[in-house]
């Protein structure tokens, strides 16, 4: 599969919004890998690892992120969602849950009802060590501050625990495992 096919169908144009997407997802990947290659005694799959991080972003186009080029209608926590959506079209059903599942450190039914966000009520946790580790290294790049350097993991602990002491956990638990 050539996930640069793919960008290209839903990034025809080189703007903004490709280019940070593009930056932003290379990063990821390079890192997820690097950290991939540290434990072959896991056996993760390189190639899907790669592709999904490459693809894990593909819906941010679809919401609205002005500071990011993205000009969408839907909130920017639908981005997972409505990127796995665009994957599972494209008959890449095991993309797709790396999409739905990369926000924060997943996202648990009972969390969004209470948010109140417009996601299916549903768990969207990272399940798999593959989705795990694309996840884990989606949280030390952003699209902006972080774009162009990666944050520390104290700084990762630090914003995932502004989120919960259940994501401070889970990074924490995922850097024994892959760091």
């Amino acid at each position: 599969m050539d996930y640069s096919v793919i960008l290209d169908k839903y990034y025809p144009e080189d703007n903004d919004c490709k280019q940070i997407l593009l930056k932003h997802s290379r990063m990821v990947a390079d890192f997820a890998l690097e950290m991939a290659g540290r434990h072959p005694e896991l056996g993760l799959d390189l190639r899907f690892i790669e592709e999904a991080a490459m693809l894990h972003d593909i819906g941010i186009f679809m919401t609205s992120a002005p500071d990011i080029g993205c000009v969408g209608d839907a909130p920017y926590i639908c981005h997972g969602y409505l990127g796995a959506e665009l994957l599972r079209k494209e008959g890449l059903p095991r993309h797709a849950r790396v999409c739905e599942r990369h926000t924060g450190t997943g996202l648990t039914k009972e969390r969004i009802i209470a948010s109140g966000w417009p996601l299916p009520a549903q768990d969207m946790l990272p399940e798999t060590l593959e989705e795990q580790i694309v996840c884990f290294a989606d949280k030390f790049f952003s699209k902006v501050k972080y774009l162009h350097k990666s944050r520390t993991f104290e700084q990762v602990v630090e914003s995932m625990a502004r989120i919960s002491p259940e994501s401070e956990e889970k990074v924490k638990e995922w850097a024994k495992l892959f760091l």
